[in-house]
């Protein structure tokens, strides 16, 4: 079987014939070229409007990226058209295996893109014998498809987070869909501001900001004012994951200031030494050397004890199915918190009380969504910039994290090339 004939097979190209194929060398390596020549009763088409016209003159061979064969690089090679076009004016003809002035065929850039999702950039290009410029603009080119063609109907459950960018406080806010599913990412927000927020939720439209039933957020005021302004119908849900964390961060401080106490006052500190994690991990994932340590220091009358007891006393309260009762064991345990003369307990406790609503509707949403499944596509975010390496321009991260995580939908073609 011919190579044209593999190639009329898996990429046929309409008003378009191959004519014959060839190998040549290009800077010592070995290519496989493919010409192309317009059928006698092709139209030209002009590539402003998409409407036949008139043909004004012709240019020189171009070459055009295509999928590697048996890991030799194949190039279709063709000389372009131009056309006089009364409404566009002089134009280079549209031809159905490229799009501008890409220099690669769009399957050679969906093969590139669809690559680029397992690969770093870099690897990718390595592996298929082309450069990393081209690689990013083949998946640019399927990003800007995708969100062109995506569709933002139906969203119902949204998380908002923010992710540090760069160095410095760099940040950047992101918005998923957190629906089992059709977990993505809907939007990317340069800075950590209300007016990046508003813009967000203006370029997502009225008519879908109302229809939205579920927000996950954490605590910062901001966003908490800004949901109350454009989705004020939304549930905006402050789940466990955020609370704990402050819990956690309340029941540190207490040890911390319980070390330099001790240390102080001439006991032996060393008392409390590597007991950070016994005091923050659950029961269940401690270390057999953590839960012996844990033992001995539950047997001293401490702070740090006081506090890790509050601590896991907490946690009943997320085994609640009933708001009512929820509502009922939060308000005991906060005022038994209030009374144990721990002050950074205390001032979680005023946190939990200005927040107490909006941690309600947890149970209220029936513990369908948290921002832990928010926390858990940030740590995506974070294995897609640690592929990279890095990315230094917002706009290059902003397209890989689209193309990864965005859910976007692909040109189609005629053969999928796996």
């Amino acid at each position: 079987m011919r190579i044209r004939t593999l190639l009329n097979k898996v990429h046929p190209l309409k008003s378009f014939v191959y004519t014959h194929c060839c190998f040549e060398l290009r800077a010592g390596e070995l290519v496989l070229v493919a010409t192309i020549r317009q059928r006698k009763n092709g139209k030209v088409i002009c590539s402003g409007c998409g409407k036949p016209r008139k043909l004004y003159d012709r240019l020189d061979t171009r070459r055009f990226g295509f999928i590697p064969l048996w890991n030799i690089p194949v190039y279709l090679e063709y000389r372009m058209r131009r056309v006089d076009c009364p409404e566009c004016g002089v134009k280079v003809e549209r031809v159905p295996w490229a799009a501008g002035k890409s220099h690669a065929t769009k399957a050679f850039e969906l093969f590139l893109a669809r690559w680029a999702r397992k690969l770093s950039w870099k690897e990718t290009a390595e592996s298929f014998c082309t450069s990393w410029d081209t690689v990013f603009r083949s998946v640019k080119s399927i990003v800007e498809y995708g969100l062109r063609h995506r569709s933002l109907d139906g969203v119902e459950a949204i998380g908002i987070d923010e992710i540090q960018f760069g160095q410095g406080h760099n940040y950047l806010t992101l918005v998923y869909q957190l629906e089992v599913g059709r977990r993505r990412l809907l939007f990317i927000g340069r800075e950590r501001t209300k007016k990046t927020l508003r813009k967000i939720f203006d370029e997502f439209g009225t008519k879908r900001t109302q229809a939205l039933k579920f927000i996950c957020t954490d605590m910062w005021k901001n966003y908490l004012n800004v949901i109350a302004e454009k989705a004020p119908q939304a549930l905006n849900i402050l789940d466990r994951f955020h609370i704990v964390q402050h819990l956690g961060k309340a029941v540190n401080r207490i040890r911390i200031d319980e070390v330099r106490q001790l240390k102080e006052e001439g006991y032996d500190e060393t008392l409390l030494k590597h007991t950070k994690y016994c005091f923050l991990k659950n029961p269940e994932n401690l270390t057999e050397k953590q839960e012996l340590k844990l033992d001995d220091v539950l047997q001293y009358r401490l702070k740090s004890v006081r506090a890790y007891q509050l601590k896991e006393s907490f946690q009943l309260f997320w085994d609640y199915k009933s708001p009512y009762w929820a509502q009922w064991y939060l308000e005991k345990w906060c005022t038994r918190a209030m009374h144990s003369r721990l002050e950074p307990m205390k001032d979680f406790v005023r946190t939990i009380r200005a927040h107490q609503p909006l941690i309600m509707n947890w149970f209220k949403a029936k513990k369908q969504f948290s921002s832990g499944i928010v926390e858990g596509m940030n740590r995506k975010v974070n294995l897609v910039t640690r592929r990279g390496f890095g990315f230094r321009s917002y706009e290059v991260l902003k397209i890989a994290l689209f193309h990864t995580m965005g859910g976007l939908p692909e040109p189609e073609f005629t053969h999928r090339f796996c």
